[in-house]
């Protein structure tokens, strides 16, 4: 030990020492597999590593399959029945307003007992609810019609998100998104963070809206619901956006990158405020003026209508003073 010392070497405990791996760069045949995973959506990780083989790169199996469960590729365990068919890939965040939807479902019930839906589509760029749909019974051919409507009126998206819902994996949405050429994103079952933006829209939906009003007729939550919706958009500033509504910020980063600029600056921002997201205003008469009128119980996203019997609102002058309708 003191020849040890006197030399200036010192006995380490072993359980002291730790090997640093030195990784190496996979980026390229990560590339080469989610490539190959979209195209050929029903092939394994075996079958995987045979392709890329025959394309010149030679990869053990065990490195496929460590890239290949890193990378999310595992092929989904098909159904008793025939689904839509959505993206395999990872989401990625929307870098542009219109490029990613997302949507969900909520339920409630009237003062009755009888209970609702309420189907809501969100832009996740920029926030903004751009449906609430209410009823009692929304069935894929519904939703199918209130697409086609919101496509119409904004523009058709590259991709949305949803869960794997019934009404949105049935033959209906499997014909919309083929003719449509819709990108469509499912996310993976009992995992529903992975539609965080859309969560957190049900979440405000129901705490500031649903859970504040009674309604007695679907007629009052459509008018309520909907109302609700224009303020999210116009006036309820979100923590996520700056402290801006939705409509600022679109107005903001429109302008921000009308001559391929970055991402909207302070100053923007405040410009934008006066024209309180233009592309909003236009729309909103065409989009919320069978909701905010109140005097019949019909959409134009229904195939006939449904005539129900308005109920009297007792508190009615006390809820459009509330929310200013």
């Amino acid at each position: 030990m003191s020849e040890r010392r006197a030399t200036g070497l010192l006995d380490v405990d072993r359980s002291a020492v730790r090997y640093v791996r030195k990784g190496r760069d996979d980026a390229a045949e990560r590339s080469l597999l989610k490539e190959l995973a979209a195209e050929r959506r029903r092939f394994g990780y075996r079958r995987l590593r045979e392709m890329a083989r025959r394309r010149g790169v030679v990869m053990n199996l065990k490195k496929v399959w460590r890239l290949y469960r890193e990378e999310g590729l595992k092929v989904r365990q098909r159904g008793g029945r025939k689904r839509a068919i959505g993206t395999r890939a990872p989401l990625q965040k929307a870098q542009a307003p219109n490029a990613i939807w997302v949507l969900d479902f909520v339920s409630d019930c009237l003062d009755d007992g009888r209970r609702f839906r309420v189907f809501n589509v969100e832009d996740q760029f920029t926030r903004a609810g751009l449906c609430t749909e209410v009823d009692t019974s929304l069935p894929g051919s519904r939703i199918v019609r209130v697409l086609d409507r919101l496509v119409a009126a904004w523009g058709k998206p590259r991709m949305i998100v949803s869960d794997n819902g019934t009404e949105l994996t049935g033959n209906a949405m499997l014909k919309w998104t083929t003719e449509s050429g819709i990108k469509w994103h499912y996310i993976a079952p009992g995992k529903p963070m992975q539609n965080g933006f859309m969560e957190s829209f049900n979440g405000k939906l129901r705490d500031e809206c649903l859970n504040e009003n009674v309604f007695t007729s679907l007629a009052q939550a459509r008018r309520i619901i909907e109302a609700w919706r224009i303020d999210y958009n116009a006036v309820r500033p979100h923590s996520s956006l700056g402290y801006r509504t939705p409509e600022e910020f679109a107005a903001a980063w429109h302008a921000a990158n009308a001559g391929g600029g970055g991402a909207p600056a302070a100053s923007a921002c405040r410009r934008a405020r006066g024209s309180q997201g233009q592309a909003f205003g236009a729309l909103r008469a065409s989009l919320t003026a069978p909701a905010r009128d109140g005097l019949e119980d019909k959409r134009p996203g229904r195939k006939d209508g449904s005539a129900g019997a308005e109920q009297k609102d007792c508190a009615k002058d006390q809820i459009e003073n509330r929310f200013n309708l």
